[in-house]
């Protein structure tokens, strides 16, 4: 395997505002290399000319494309023509003019969304493409695929050194907390935490509560994408995460715990439950010679103080 120095690589994080791409920031500080970021204002990612142009202009070494249109279950039920074209437009364009550029190495970030909804578990990289996706957020889930198949053909045709990796569930700073359109964490954070708050006896979980889902601190993400990044070369997908699940009663009361809130929790089974389980194989990843380091109950320790210090939704 051979490996990738950082040192003196001016690297560009595309989405370095989101959760994961603000993590890859911070933990690209202190590795060598000159960390690049760009705002909307200066490219405008779905837009195939800016993103030439501020490549030529910039010349990254190597990228981590972490930008995406994200959202949970029902930002991507209710807006699929958005999710498939801006992460399509994003991804082919970035990763094109990566190769125009002459980047020596690009990580793309995608999700254990794109295999199918009812694979077998733990999900392995093999699974991809063997059956139908969870319909809540296929939209999404497809245009991820075609980043992973965009790596590879560009590896195939041209040589590219462009890698893919699948993170499971994130949570953590600069998460969204959005009571319609974030994910788990963040609304249940904002539901306990505005119960605390009010006295309120009760919070809503949406569906049945029985899922079973992985969750991974985002800086542990951050580490094992600067890991692939210099240790990584190989058309395969890789998934990142840290092989363990809970169920989403189970989450929540972990969380409630954190927060310090013990009330009780009420399930609305009128909303979706998604895909009944997801958690990943992360064998390839631990052979390869990382794990993850946050456990649940510090990382939502962590997050939650986060939270306290920087989000508008923490005032009540």
């Amino acid at each position: 395997m051979q490996g990738y120095d950082l040192r003196g690589k001016r690297v560009w994080v595309a989405g370095h505002r989101g959760m994961v791409g603000s993590a890859v920031v911070r933990r690209l500080q202190g590795t060598g290399c000159e960390v690049l970021v760009a705002g909307r204002a200066d490219v405008d990612l779905v837009r195939q000319d800016q993103v030439e142009r501020w490549m030529e202009r910039n010349r990254p070494h190597a990228i981590v494309l972490a930008a995406a249109r994200v959202g949970g279950i029902v930002a991507n039920d209710t807006q699929p023509a958005r999710f498939i074209y801006e992460n399509l437009m994003i991804e082919a364009n970035v990763v094109h003019a990566a190769w125009q550029a002459g980047v020596e190495k690009l990580l793309f970030l995608g999700s254990t969304c794109i295999y199918p909804r009812l694979a077998p578990q733990p999900l392995a990289e093999d699974s991809l493409l063997t059956g139908p996706l969870e319909p809540t957020n296929e939209w999404y889930a497809v245009a991820k695929i075609a980043g992973i198949k965009l790596c590879q053909a560009y590896r195939r045709q041209h040589g590219a050194r462009f890698i893919s990796a699948m993170p499971t569930n994130l949570y953590g700073p600069n998460d969204n907390f959005d009571l319609e359109h974030s994910h788990v964490v963040g609304a249940l954070m904002v539901k306990i935490h505005r119960a605390k708050l009010s006295g309120a006896r009760s919070v809503e979980i949406w569906g049945t509560g029985t899922p079973r889902r992985e969750f991974l601190h985002v800086d542990d993400c951050a580490d094992a994408c600067a890991f692939l990044l210099q240790n990584y070369d190989e058309a395969g997908i890789v998934n990142i995460g840290c092989g363990t699940d809970v169920t989403i009663r189970e989450f929540a009361e972990t969380l409630a715990r954190v927060i310090g809130w013990d009330g009780e929790f009420a399930c609305d089974t009128s909303r979706p439950d998604g895909t009944p389980r997801k958690l990943v194989d992360v064998a390839r990843l631990s052979a390869l010679g990382w794990r993850a380091r946050i456990g649940l109950e510090d990382g939502l320790r962590s997050a939650y103080r986060w939270f306290l210090d920087n989000a508008p939704e923490a005032r009540g």
